[in-house]
């Protein structure tokens, strides 16, 4: 997964779709070109137990991480290491969210240029990427952070990217959320009928530039190269 991604419902919306509490206090807003260390949405569980919307940091931060200063360096983190890195394991066996989408970006390369590319569900429905979360520093200072779990691309999305979001389905939200017997055995890719749900959509170059936001990013273009477009992968 690249470094962009949308996430454009409201809390109202998120609360009713994931049958969450809200607890973002009104700081959801849409965000069509989501980067590094942006807050946006993502579900968890509440200490009581029950799936709470809240606002967090995308790039994860360690608790013991020194400083802020290598968050966007954190936004992924590979679902083949994520239960062994040092890192990610303990947010991974125990704080996992889900991080909700409408989409996400990718950039390929060819000899005439690059071309952006927005995935995202033919019907419209919201993606749950798979995630985990932290918390880090203390008091005023304390803030809410996640990394997006990636996995090996699958079919037609292999042709964009080598990787992609660990993408689950609404079956697989509530075990991502709790299950605690085998966390590993949660790392498994939506099966291909489901992946055949979601479009490849070329899109315009605007993307490539964080300062750029609205529903003109996801528009359909014609499928011309491009060859002014920053790359903004991370991993």
């Amino acid at each position: 997964m690249c470094g962009r991604y949308a996430t454009t419902r409201s809390s109202g919306e998120l609360s009713a779709v994931f049958e969450s509490s809200d607890d973002t206090g009104g700081e959801v807003g849409p965000d069509y070109n989501v980067a590094p260390t942006d807050p946006v949405p993502l579900v968890r569980l509440s200490p009581q137990g029950h799936r709470a919307l809240a606002v967090g940091r995308w790039g994860f931060l360690p608790h013991w991480a020194r400083s802020a200063a290598g968050a966007a360096r954190m936004i992924n983190a590979r679902a083949e290491t994520v239960a062994t890195s040092r890192a990610y394991a303990g947010a991974f066996a125990r704080r996992r969210c889900l991080v909700p989408a409408d989409g996400w970006y990718e950039w390929v390369r060819s000899p005439e240029g690059r071309q952006a590319y927005y995935m995202t569900p033919r019907d419209g429905s919201v993606l749950a990427f798979a995630g985990i979360w932290s918390t880090w520093g203390s008091g005023d200072g304390e803030r809410l952070t996640f990394s997006v779990l990636t996995t090996a691309a699958l079919g037609e999305l292999a042709e964009v990217h080598d990787r992609m979001p660990l993408l689950l389905p609404r079956e697989s939200w509530a075990s991502w959320l709790t299950s605690t017997d085998d966390p590993a055995a949660l790392l498994v890719p939506p099966a291909p009928e489901w992946l055949a749900g979601l479009e490849v959509r070329p899109v315009g170059p605007a993307v490539g530039d964080v300062r750029n936001d609205g529903p003109r990013l996801t528009a359909r273009v014609p499928l011309v190269p491009v060859v002014d477009v920053a790359e903004p992968t991370l991993f």
